[in-house]
Order: C-alpha cells, then sequence, then structure tokens
C-alpha cells in the first residue's frame, strides 16, 4: 500500500469552529466478480468502510489509536464477497480521531505537529484472470459533509440526521453538490499493517432502572464499563436528544464532576464531556449509535425526550473492549472474592482498547506506569501477546534521543517533564518479560532489546552521586493522601524499579544469545541491589528507609534482601501491617508488592485479610459500596473525585490465582502447584492456558481438616508439586 493520501479540506475541526466528518464516495465498474479483491485502507483518524452499502469495518474507531508522526495504521479486508458484475461502490466515513483529538489539550494534543482534517489512504486491488484493476485515493474520489457534526475521542459526538445523505452507499446516487476530494502530504510516520486485536462490542446490556429527575431521564446499567449507548427513537423531525454519561451519582443525581479535570483548560469542556447530541430526522424508529466516541460510564443522563419515550428500550448498552481471548480464571469459596476477580476483569477489559488506557472516560492515555504494573495479572487473564507487541512498536518510536521515554504513549510529544520515571518506564522491559515469561515469547525481547539497552544507558545517566535514582514519580496514590505525597522515598522505589528492570534484561538477552549485554544488564542489577541496601536498609533492625508498607513490600517482593533476611524483615512488614490497623495503607507500587511480599513469606492468611476485610479500605469494601470497577485511588471522598474505572490495582487477581489457589507459573513450561489454603475459604481453583494447553489447580477442604489439591497439566508442561 502505497503512503498516498487524500482530504476533503484543508481545515480541521476547533472548538470554535466545528466541521463536519467527511464522506468519501467512488465507483468503479466491473464486467464480473473478480477472482480476488483486497482493499487496504488508512483513515486518519478514524475510519468507517462500506462496500455497496455494507459496513465491513473491522470495529469501533479502526484503525488504531497512534501518533501519526510515528505510525499511521491500515486495515486491510477480502472485499471479493461485497462486488458485483457493475457499478460497485467504495465508501469511507473519517472521524477526527488522535489526528485531532479536541478534549487532549491537558497532555498538549491542541499543540501536536500533526493535527490536521482528516485524510484517507485505500487501494483496492482487483484481479480477473491476468486483467488487474487497480484503484487508489485519488481525486475520483467525491467528498461531502456528513451528518455527524461534531466528533471527538474524549468529548463526544453529535449526528444531525437530517442532513445524512441518503442512498449515497449505493449505485446510482446523484452526487450533484459534491466535490472533489485532493491529495495532501500525510503525516511523517510509517505505513503499517495493524495486528493488534480490533475493538469489538463484547456483550449488550439494557438498564437496569430508568427514573425521572429534575435534569432529565436517568439510565442506570447496573455496572461501570465502557462502549457506546445505542439509542433508538421515534421522534419528531429536529427533536435533538442529549445524553450525558458518567459512572457516579451524587446525593441521588448524576454526576461527572469526576471525569472533567480538564474543564480549567476551556469553558468548552464543561458542555462537551461525553457528551453525545443526536437531532431527528422524523421519518419512523431511528437508531443512532457514535461513530468515534466511546465512553466509561454506568449512568446515561437523557435530556431532550418526552415522558412516553423515556422507555427502557430507548438505550442499550454496547459494551467494548479489544476483542482478547481469556486464557486464566479463578473462583473460590467466598463470593466476595470472586465478585473482586470479576472487578478486575470488567476495569482489564473496560480499559484496553486496542492497548491498556488509564481509565475509559477522562483519559483514554496509555500510561506506561499503569500497564506495567497490571501486565503480569493481565497476562495471566488474556491473550496479550499481539497487542502488547503492536503498542510496544509505539513505545519504541516515542523514545527520545537521549533513551528517555514519555509518560504515556502514544504521545505528541507531552510526559518526558513530567509524569514519567522508572516506575513508568519499565513497561518496556516488563511487557517483554511477562510474555517471555507466560508465553515463551523470544521475538518480543528481539524487537525491543536495542530500545532496552538504550533506556539502560540513559537512566544510569541519571545516577546521583550516592549512586541511587530519583527521577519521575514513585508510589502514586497512596491511600486517603495526595496522589504524589508517597511516604516510601522515591530513590528507593526508582532503584529498586532500575534494578529489577536490568535483572529481567539480563534473563531476557542471555536467553536471546546477547551475551554481552546481558553482563551488563547483570552489573547493573548487583550494583544497584548492592546501593540499595546500604543507602537504604537498615543492617540491624532490617527496617527499610520510609518505615512505611511500601518500602518494606517492595524490598522483600523485589528481592532485595538474603534468605535469611527474609523472616526478619516480614516481621517488621507485619508490625507495619497491624500498626495500620491490620489495613494497607500504601500506593500502587506498595499495592503491587505486599499481597505477594507476604505470601511468599508465610503470611498468606494475613494478606487475604488485607484485601477482603470488610472495613475500608480493602476490596471488600469497594464491593459494600457498590463499585462494580476499581478506583483509581483509595479514598472516602463523596463525590469520589477520581476515576472510578481504573486497572492498576488489578493484582489481586494474580495474587488469588497464584498464592490461593495454588497456580505459579515459572515459565512457559513449568508450573507450580502450592495452594495456601485460608481459614476463610473451604475450596478454590484456578486455570491457566499455557502454549502447550490449560493448566488447572484446585483444592478442596475436608471435614477432617485434610486438603484435597488436583491437578491437571499437559504433556510437555513440567508440574512442581
Amino acid at each position: 500500500m502505497k503512503k498516498k493520501f487524500i482530504s476533503a479540506t484543508k481545515e480541521y475541526t476547533t472548538l470554535e469552529k466545528h466541521l463536519s466528518a467527511p464522506l468519501f464516495r467512488r465507483t468503479f465498474t466491473l464486467d464480473c466478480v473478480p477472482d480476488t479483491a483486497t482493499l487496504s485502507v488508512c483513515g486518519l483518524g478514524f475510519y468507517i468502510l462500506f462496500i455497496n452499502g455494507k459496513n465491513i469495518t473491522k470495529g469501533h474507531i479502526a484503525p488504531y489509536i497512534s501518533n501519526p508522526d510515528d505510525v499511521c495504521y491500515y486495515d486491510t479486508y477480502d472485499v471479493r464477497p461485497y462486488l458485483t458484475a457493475g457499478e460497485n461502490v467504495i465508501g469511507v466515513m473519517l472521524g477526527n480521531g488522535f489526528l485531532n483529538c479536541l478534549g487532549g489539550a491537558v497532555w498538549d494534543l491542541d499543540k501536536a505537529p500533526y493535527r490536521a482534517a482528516p485524510m484517507l489512504a485505500l487501494e483496492l486491488c482487483c484481479q480477473m484472470g491476468e486483467n488487474t484493476l487497480l484503484i487508489e485515493a485519488d481525486e475520483q474520489f467525491l467528498t461531502h459533509p456528513s451528518a455527524i457534526t461534531f466528533d471527538d475521542l474524549r468529548l463526544g459526538e453529535s449526528f444531525d440526521a437530517r442532513l445524512d445523505p441518503t442512498g449515497w452507499l449505493l449505485g446510482g446516487y446523484d452526487t450533484a453538490g459534491w466535490q472533489q476530494a485532493f491529495a495532501v502530504t500525510p503525516p511523517r510516520g510509517i505505513l503499517r499493517y495493524c495486528t493488534a486485536e480490533p475493538v469489538t462490542v463484547l456483550r449488550t446490556k439494557a438498564p437496569v432502572s430508568v427514573t425521572s429527575t429534575e435534569d432529565g431521564y436517568l439510565y442506570d446499567f447496573g455496572e461501570n464499563n465502557a462502549g457506546v449507548p445505542q439509542l433508538s427513537i421515534a421522534g419528531a423531525r429536529g427533536q435533538t436528544v442529549t445524553i450525558w454519561l458518567g459512572e457516579q451519582l451524587h446525593e441521588g443525581k448524576f454526576y461527572n464532576g469526576n471525569i472533567r479535570f480538564y474543564y480549567d483548560y476551556c469553558d468548552y469542556y464543561k458542555t462537551h464531556n461525553q457528551t453525545l447530541r443526536y437531532t431527528c430526522k422524523g421519518e419512523g424508529r431511528e437508531e443512532y449509535t457514535p461513530h468515534f466516541h466511546y465512553a466509561g460510564f454506568r449512568y446515561a443522563l437523557v435530556q431532550g425526550i418526552t415522558e412516553e419515550q423515556a422507555t427502557k428500550d430507548l438505550l442499550t448498552y454496547h459494551i467494548m473492549g479489544s476483542a482478547l481471548t481469556e486464557i486464566g480464571g479463578f473462583s473460590c469459596s467466598d463470593e466476595k472474592a470472586n465478585a473482586v476477580f470479576e472487578m478486575v476483569k470488567r476495569s482489564d477489559r473496560a480499559n484496553y482498547f486496542y492497548f491498556p488506557t488509564d481509565c475509559p472516560h477522562r483519559e483514554k492515555n496509555g500510561w506506561t506506569g499503569d500497564i506495567a504494573i497490571s501486565a503480569p495479572h493481565m497476562t495471566m487473564l488474556y491473550d496479550t501477546e499481539v497487542s502488547y507487541r503492536e503498542w510496544l512498536l509505539n513505545v519504541r518510536l516515542a523514545q527520545n534521543t537521549e533513551g528517555a521515554l514519555p509518560g504515556i504513549v502514544p504521545t505528541a510529544g507531552w510526559g518526558f517533564a513530567w509524569g514519567n520515571g522508572p516506575a513508568w518506564d519499565r513497561v518496556l522491559f516488563e511487557l517483554p518479560f511477562v510474555l517471555f515469561k507466560y508465553r515463551g515469547c523470544l521475538d518480543v525481547i528481539r524487537e525491543n532489546a536495542h530500545a532496552m539497552m538504550r533506556y539502560l544507558q540513559y537512566i544510569m545517566s541519571r545516577q546521583g552521586e550516592n549512586g541511587t535514582i530519583a527521577v519521575g514519580l514513585g508510589d502514586w496514590v497512596p491511600v486517603d493522601l495526595s496522589c504524589d505525597k508517597y511516604k516510601a522515598p522515591l530513590a528507593l522505589t526508582d532503584t529498586v524499579m532500575v534494578m529489577d528492570m536490568a535483572r529481567k534484561a539480563a534473563e531476557m538477552f542471555a536467553a536471546i544469545g546477547l551475551s554481552h549485554e546481558a553482563s551488563y544488564a547483570e552489573g547493573i542489577y548487583r550494583t544497584l541491589r548492592a546501593t540499595v541496601r546500604a543507602r537504604f536498609v537498615d543492617p540491624d533492625t532490617l527496617v527499610v528507609a520510609g518505615h512505611c508498607q511500601t518500602s518494606q513490600a517492595v524490598a522483600l517482593h523485589f528481592g532485595i534482601f538474603e534468605e535469611t533476611e527474609r523472616p526478619r524483615a516480614t516481621a517488621e512488614l507485619v508490625r507495619l501491617v497491624h500498626e495500620a490497623g491490620d489495613a494497607f495503607d500504601c500506593g500502587f507500587l506498595g499495592l503491587f508488592a505486599i499481597f505477594h511480599a507476604l505470601a511468599e513469606n508465610g503470611e498468606t492468611a494475613l494478606a487475604y485479610h488485607l484485601a477482603m476485610r470488610a472495613e475500608y479500605p480493602s476490596y471488600a469494601w469497594l464491593l459494600s459500596q457498590g463499585y462494580t470497577t476499581l478506583p483509581e485511588h483509595f479514598r472516602k471522598r463523596i463525590p469520589y473525585t477520581e476515576s472510578q474505572n481504573h486497572h492498576f490495582f488489578g493484582d489481586i487477581a494474580r495474587f488469588f490465582m497464584v498464592h490461593i489457589a495454588g497456580l505459579e507459573v515459572l515459565d512457559a513450561k513449568t508450573v507450580r502447584i502450592a495452594p495456601k489454603p485460608v481459614s476463610e475459604l473451604t475450596e478454590a481453583s484456578a486455570y491457566y492456558d499455557l502454549p502447550a494447553g490449560r493448566v488447572s489447580v484446585s483444592w478442596k477442604k475436608n471435614a477432617d481438616g485434610s486438603v484435597l489439591v488436583t491437578h491437571e497439566a499437559p504433556q510437555g508442561v513440567t508440574v512442581l508439586v
């Protein structure tokens, strides 16, 4: 496919001036149905593709979400089944996507150098015997404004059905008033076929209730999630229905203040914040689903409808996410623990749109720290290999000349001065490592080895005089404290994170035969481990600097202590937990480490109690408060001011699988079966689909106090019991 783009206009939508999403139309005639017909399309930002009136687009918001100055993705379709002898019509609708992110001023996306009007590259090759018909994106495409008068990935979409040019997708259509497309300079990014799983409808859900309020009709879908509502209405011509989407209520009213922190940037955002507006054509029942937007929501506030129209049939929730295969699971005798596990899965899927995002409403960003901390548990739940590898390309392309990484990917340049640091940057190492460990994938190491070496060289240049590293953010969102008011010293957590990156890099480099690079990384690991022990660990008490749960748990889980020191170091962590009322009080790094640190050192019962105690803070407390997804921060604020749909506290799912059920993947061909039954449970089970097949374990307590453990594994997998 050639990097040859066309546009409908040189202008692009701004907050001050809206331009309708453009339509592109091209007809061609065939003497017969071709032997083969392949169409490749790159629509920037997003596209919807029609052949002879049939929508054949792979999924929602195609082709991908990327910085077009790094990479422009395209998709390829077999269109032969949709072609006929005679006149055929190609139709394409384009949205702004990441090319023109109006709602992204917080991250300087309004200043992106690549901002432009939506553009189209397309190539259709029809083979009929020895004859070939080649159609490319050129001036033979005609363009016209669509009924989409506004669209933005974050802010929403407006659709005026009265403006929809009926019949434009079929032959014989009168194109009077349509204009010729024209060639434009494409973005600088490489042209690449998209391998990541498409964003599709995972399931649909009807509202559980409809309530009339002074602000409009409140639709409650019963659970927080991500996707789009479908409107079905028989409205009067010109009737405009406004749908506000959000995830919580305050004093019984719709509330979206927690997902609108960018209001300070522009008053316009107050009226466009996950907001859909549909103007009826007035010709019977009409259906509308957003084309180039998705939202994170549980509630919909609908305005502009009558009491008779406010039925449950008015809105349907199309719950969406990447079409990932589920490959791991857990269940036990505690229904609350099962509900927490489902909460993790729901949060993961709601935040997986080509790659893991931080939240599906306010930001929709690929925050590197969030993905790094969630990669182990996500890889035990879903087949993430293709999507991780595709997104890692974007990470490498975002790496600057120094070797530094931004805090969000894709980015237009934001995230180097703030929002990154080793706890975030470790994504470049963590994603290849979990694919190597769980799936046996070596290609992902080869693809990222050079970037990993560049980063190690860069970050070691940031060492302080005492040999430690303190760059960027640390133990983010500690319980009940401001996001950046963590107790663990930044120099401790950053140095440990770089140490861990180097350890994993050494193992990965060795696996693909890069002995020199492995030796270099091993040297960094040993040096930094010694530095952490010397600078942050009291040799007499084994108390870690910061005197907090995160410091102690991180040091235990990431291997700072010698084997003989672990009992005393664990006792100190237990003391800190008891001092906090047998509750956790750490941030996202500490919460990732603490359950494993306790369970790995004989304190599984305490770890389970921390997670499932009824009192705040705990995962069970979230259930008692009506949460159906994981929050961004453990806080009691009312209304809740952060996101209620984040995934970076989701590693509790891996704790359940590994320590409670007892299924630990050592590598792609080796598992350890080591359940740790706790008094609250009578049984538990877990499974994981290795490349060779499914491994499962279950245990059940007998009346005499004994525990029956059963497990199954495919041939070729070593099981250590």
